[in-house]
This record gives C-alpha cells, sequence and structure tokens, in this order.
C-alpha cells in the first residue's frame, strides 16, 4: 500500500458525459488542473484518449508522463506516472457515477510513495490544492 494518499469527493449537477470528458480528454484536463498536458501517444481504442495513451503533464524537466491503465466511458479512468519523477507507485483512479437526483459524482484517489524522503507531505499537499482547485472550477469550464 502506498504511503501517501489523496482522497476527493465531488457532486456536480452536470450530465456524466460531460464531466466524464474533462477528465478523459488530456488537453482538457490540462485546463482542469492548470498545467500544460499534451498527448503524444495515442491508444489504439476507438477513443485517443484510453488505455494506453500517454500524456505530457507541466514544462520541460518539471513535466511527467502518464499513461492510461484502465478507461470505461462514463465510468473509469485509471492512470500512473511512467517517467522519472519523484513519486514512485504513483496510481490515479477517478470514478464518475449518478447520484439519485441525476448528478454526477467524482471520486478522485491518487496514492503514492516518494522517492526522495521527507518530500512526500509536501508533494501531497501540493498535489492535492491543485487539483482540489481544479475540480472546483469544473462547472465553469464546461
Amino acid at each position: 500500500m502506498a504511503d501517501y494518499l489523496i482522497e476527493i469527493d465531488e457532486v456536480f449537477e452536470l450530465p456524466r458525459r460531460q464531466v466524464f470528458m474533462m477528465f478523459a480528454d488530456h488537453y482538457r484536463f490540462g485546463k482542469l488542473i492548470g498545467a500544460p498536458v499534451k498527448r503524444i501517444k495515442d491508444s489504439l481504442q476507438a477513443d485517443p484518449n484510453g488505455i494506453g495513451s500517454v500524456r505530457r503533464v507541466g514544462l520541460g524537466p518539471l513535466s511527467v508522463e502518464e499513461t492510461v491503465l484502465g478507461f470505461e466511458p462514463d465510468l473509469l479512468i485509471e492512470y500512473t506516472i511512467i517517467s522519472l519523477s519523484p513519486l514512485r507507485n504513483h496510481r490515479g483512479r477517478i470514478r464518475f457515477s449518478e447520484t439519485q437526483e441525476g448528478h454526477t459524482r467524482v471520486h478522485y484517489v491518487i496514492s503514492f510513495d516518494a522517492a526522495i524522503p521527507l518530500t512526500g507531505s509536501a508533494f501531497r499537499a501540493l498535489l492535492e490544492r491543485r487539483i482540489r482547485r481544479g475540480v472546483r472550477r469544473l462547472p465553469q469550464l464546461v
């Protein structure tokens, strides 16, 4: 089990498909988190952002590459960092479901270990702050 965990659970008064696309499309995801994101390898699935796609998040030496491991339209996205990073065993999992009221629930969990001792808490705080801020802005971005 990873040493660090971030868990975000939010509900949006938006259709699930719309919310899913904000997270699934690599370019929209960049707008959501406020960082440059570029798809550098397409998935072989029908959706180019699906399983096997690779995206670069960030700029230059501060960027990381992530690959999509799980992709079920309107339901699930799973990804991991595949490039050299100060985070080890990184796993992101985003589940999308519908509430009884017809709203969309997003349950986003990130787990990781720190590759550099004593840095995990700082990385956790930075990641969590950036992602929470982006997720809260989602209704304005769709």
